[in-house]
């Protein structure tokens, strides 16, 4: 079957499309750079044509809350337009493990507004938690940087690999719509500090983690349960250490 994937040339996006193709769909991955833009509404339409399921795996350019607001909203309801026009059978989208409960940070309440749009739309969904991706903490420990020092939260993660995260998103894509929310997460549970503390041991980076309670976390501070799934979520298979062996060696500086 015929299968879009909005945001499909992207970390998550081209691993799912991979999946999917290896299956034997006809899938198209679509972002504004194959003339496919959910923000104007270009080319939507004839993506969509023809298509039963979508998958919409596009992040904000800035997470500025003003303009990431703008963003979810906009691609949102262009996106669902264009798929209800089209008969699309499911409607499926990424999301954040805690979104509802971190609605302090503007761009949480961004993704609530993106998801609100999908439960309201009359087409038949699913919407995928998923926790924080292992590929980002390196962005995280720069983004808590000041000086040599990283500043960030002792709270629990529960990080996944985007590896697991697209197997998950290539099988929702072919089940039924579940017309919920599930929720994904990987193997671990352990302390943002501590994750971090190890990504730049391994990269023999000279930085030294702090923990700090306060440290905000895309706005706001968090809490031991915020970012953890829940007891039902689906667990990835891939732990830290193993996907930290398989990346590239790092080399000492002067």
């Amino acid at each position: 079957m015929k299968i879009v994937v909005i945001g499909g040339t992207g970390l998550i996006g081209s691993k799912t499309v991979e999946r999917l193709r290896k299956k034997g769909h006809d899938v198209l991955a679509a972002s504004p750079n194959s003339g496919v833009d959910t923000i104007t509404g270009t080319g939507l339409a004839e993506a969509l044509a023809g298509a039963r399921v979508v998958l919409d795996l596009a992040n904000s350019p800035s997470f500025e809350d003003k303009a990431v607001l703008e963003f979810f909203r906009t691609a949102g309801r262009n996106l669902l337009r264009a798929g209800a026009a089209a008969g699309v059978e499911h409607h499926v989208a990424l999301s954040i493990v805690g979104m509802e409960r971190l609605q302090g940070s503007g761009y949480m309440r961004a993704k609530m507004a993106q998801e609100e749009l999908i439960k309201s739309s009359g087409i038949p969904y699913t919407i995928v938690h998923s926790t924080q991706f292992f590929e980002f903490m390196d962005g995280i420990a720069q983004a808590a940087t000041i000086g040599q020092t990283v500043h960030l939260s002792p709270a629990y993660v529960q990080p996944i690999a985007s590896d697991d995260v697209a197997d998950v998103m290539a099988e929702v894509a072919l089940a039924a719509p579940a017309n919920r929310t599930i929720e994904i997460g990987g193997p671990e549970k352990i302390r943002l500090n501590e994750i971090v503390a190890r990504l730049l041991a391994a990269k023999n980076d000279p930085r030294q983690v702090v923990a700090d309670p306060h440290a905000p976390y895309f706005g706001v501070e968090l809490k031991d349960q915020s970012l953890v799934p829940g007891s039902s979520a689906r667990l990835g298979r891939i732990r830290f250490d193993n996907w930290l062996s398989q990346q590239p060696p790092q080399k000492l500086t002067a």
